[in-house]
């Protein structure tokens, strides 16, 4: 996300009800030094570290993997789970040290990291590091009373998912069982009573 889109959806934002508002940063996840900047930031603007944060770093750079090259491997590890960890890393540091008893880590994974995935061999080996990477923070941070937990998307429709070939798509709807790909917004069926 560059500075323009991320003041963007800054803007959509309405301000929350203790009237903090919100605050928009870019940070590069695969620099240390970036997300302790944005870390830093925070506690400045609000006055002590986020309670929750929603770790979503994730890149692709598909190709399959007789082809790949390892620029392109490294870059997908340095987004998805490197970033994972340092902002996991830096969040945990900035809610132990100001002594909270709380905190809420999520991660976003991937059914890939799961199951794999034709030409993702990267994005694949990178999204169950993430998986590894959260149970682990969970163990080590459950002492300070703060949880970890990987969300592990399916096939999702986002900007991301229409850089994959068709033949893929179509590969990967086979897979779900109701054999489309799913939205990115959220449907709520309320319960319905059943007459005989």
């Amino acid at each position: 996300m560059n500075e323009e889109s991320a003041n963007e959806t800054l803007r959509s934002l309405q301000t929350n009800i203790r009237g903090q508002g919100h605050m928009v940063a870019v940070v590069d996840v695969s620099s240390k030094d970036s997300v302790k900047r944005l870390v830093t930031s925070i506690q400045a603007r609000f006055f002590q570290p986020p309670l929750v944060c929603v770790n979503a770093a994730g890149i692709t750079q598909d190709d399959f993997m007789l082809n790949m090259e390892e620029d392109k491997f490294d870059r997908v590890i340095q987004v998805n789970l490197k970033g994972s960890f340092l902002v996991t890393q830096a969040i945990a540091q900035a809610l132990v040290a100001c002594g909270t008893s709380k905190g809420s880590i999520i991660t976003v994974g991937s059914i890939v990291g799961k199951a794999g995935n034709i030409g993702q061999v990267n994005y694949a080996a990178s999204k169950a590091g993430v998986e590894g990477l959260t149970k682990t923070a969970a163990k080590e941070l459950s002492r300070f009373g703060i949880r970890c937990n990987c969300v592990l998307p399916g096939f999702i429709s986002t900007p991301m998912t229409d850089k994959v070939p068709e033949k893929v798509i179509n590969k990967m709807k086979s897979l779900v069982p109701l054999g489309r790909m799913g939205e990115p917004a959220g449907h709520y069926y309320p319960p319905q009573s059943c007459s005989q």
